[in-house]
């Protein structure tokens, strides 16, 4: 009796074994933890609205005109140099806005700025050539404007977060139009303002071609008094289709909005 107890015991144990060993088999398997999420870094693009400021320095192309002077009382073909009373650079500063659109390296766009140049009121000093004997007596001649503003296409190749472009069009003023041309370098730097996502520095040339003012002080630039005697009369200077020709180089800091 004794013996027939323990044998079924024994099955007993072993066949619960055998249950409890089926089941685990049959439980699902744990799930293994997601890997874990790296963030990739933004790739930087030039695309976008931007807006800023610039500063820099403007020279004209020469301080001396040689002109023909016409008018009554005047030598037949009074040939003379005008010579501008002023240094040949000034301050130019202002601010621009623009767009840019970046398609693998390269980058095409658009950018207008209006600038303030600090050329003032020029006096003109009229020398005379051989055999134009005479008393000149200069009167205030504007020689330069005073603002001017460029509209521009922007075209160039950016180096991850360097930009290397060449830019012309539109020159203008209150009064007359022209062209400019030039090219410059940008940066973007690893920082952000203002709302920004980005704050790029550059440097820009540009060659600024304009038409003259005819209209300075009526084209009077003086008064002249022959040697050979007559009362003085008003010196008009003609001065169709000449331009007014000059330098800029700026630095540029501009805030890009929208996207990186």
């Amino acid at each position: 009796m004794k013996s027939r107890l323990l044998g079924l015991l024994a099955a007993t144990a072993l066949t619960t074994a055998g249950l409890s060993a089926a089941s685990a088999a049959d439980l699902p398997m744990r799930a293994a933890p997601p890997a874990p999420i790296i963030a990739a870094a933004p790739i930087f693009t030039w695309t976008g609205l931007y807006a800023g400021v610039n500063a820099g320095w403007g020279w004209r192309d020469d301080d001396e005109e040689t002109v023909v002077l016409t008018g009554p009382g005047i030598p037949a073909g009074l040939v003379g140099t005008l010579q501008f009373d002023d240094n040949n650079g000034g301050f130019v500063g202002g601010g621009q806005i623009g767009y840019n659109y970046q398609f693998g390296a390269f980058v095409v766009g658009a950018e207008a700025d209006i600038q303030w140049a600090d050329t003032g009121d020029q006096d003109v000093v009229f020398v005379a050539g051989p055999g134009n004997a005479g008393t000149f007596v200069p009167g205030e001649f504007e020689g330069a404007e005073d603002w001017f503003g460029t509209v521009r296409l922007r075209a160039g190749v950016a180096f991850d977060r360097v930009l290397v472009y060449a830019t012309g069009g539109l020159a203008y003023t209150e009064d007359n139009t022209g062209w400019t041309a030039g090219g410059g370098v940008e940066w973007a730097l690893p920082v952000s303002l203002f709302g920004s996502s980005a704050v790029t520095f550059g440097v820009e040339g540009l060659w600024v071609s304009l038409d003259e003012d005819d209209d300075n002080n009526n084209g009077v630039i003086g008064t002249f008094t022959p040697a050979a005697g007559g009362g003085p009369v008003n010196v008009s200077l003609p001065r169709d289709n000449d331009e007014q020709d000059f330098f800029v180089a700026r630095a540029k800091l501009n805030f890009k909005f929208g996207t990186f």
